[in-house]
C-alpha cells in the first residue's frame, strides 16, 4: 500500500494506454467517448480520488426538473456513478457522474485501477443514458 499520487493515477492510465492530459489546475483529465473524465485528488492529504465524468450533452434551464428526476432515478437504481445536475453561471445545464474512493491508509495500483475503470466505464454509461434523454426531449 502506498499514498495516492498523481504519478500513480497517470501510471494506471498509461498502463491501459489511455490518453490523458494535465489541465491548467494540474488535474489529470482524459476524454472517453467524448466525455471529459477528471481524476481529482481531494481530502486533507490528497488521499481521496474523485473520478468525475462531465457528460458532453448540454441542456437548458427548461430541462432542469427532468434532469433532476433522471438523476434521482439513476441514483436509486445504481451505485455508480453518483449522478447530479450542474447549472453553470451562463445557464447551461450538465449532468455529472462521480465515483469516490478514500484511501487514508494507502492504495495498491490494482485497487486504483479498479476504481478508475469503474469511474470511466460507469461515467460513459451515464453519458449514454443522458444522450438518450437528450434525443427524447419533449417538444414545446
Amino acid at each position: 500500500m502506498q499514498a495516492l499520487t498523481h504519478e500513480m493515477i497517470k501510471s494506471v492510465l498509461g498502463a491501459r494506454e489511455f490518453s490523458y492530459m494535465i489541465d491548467e489546475d494540474g488535474d489529470v483529465v482524459g476524454n472517453f467517448q467524448g466525455n471529459l473524465v477528471y481524476f481529482f485528488q481531494i481530502g486533507e492529504q490528497g488521499e481521496m480520488l474523485q473520478v468525475r465524468a462531465m457528460v458532453q450533452h448540454a441542456f437548458g434551464m427548461e430541462d432542469v426538473v427532468r434532469l433532476y428526476e433522471f438523476c434521482n432515478a439513476w441514483n436509486h437504481d445504481r451505485l455508480w456513478p453518483k449522478a447530479y445536475v450542474h447549472i453553470q453561471d451562463d445557464g447551461v445545464v450538465n449532468v455529472i457522474g462521480e465515483v469516490l474512493a478514500d484511501w487514508e491508509k494507502g492504495v495498491t495500483p490494482e485497487q486504483l485501477d479498479q476504481v478508475m475503470i469503474c469511474g470511466i466505464a460507469t461515467g460513459c454509461q451515464l453519458a449514454d443514458a443522458v444522450a438518450e434523454l437528450r434525443q427524447n426531449r419533449p417538444t414545446s
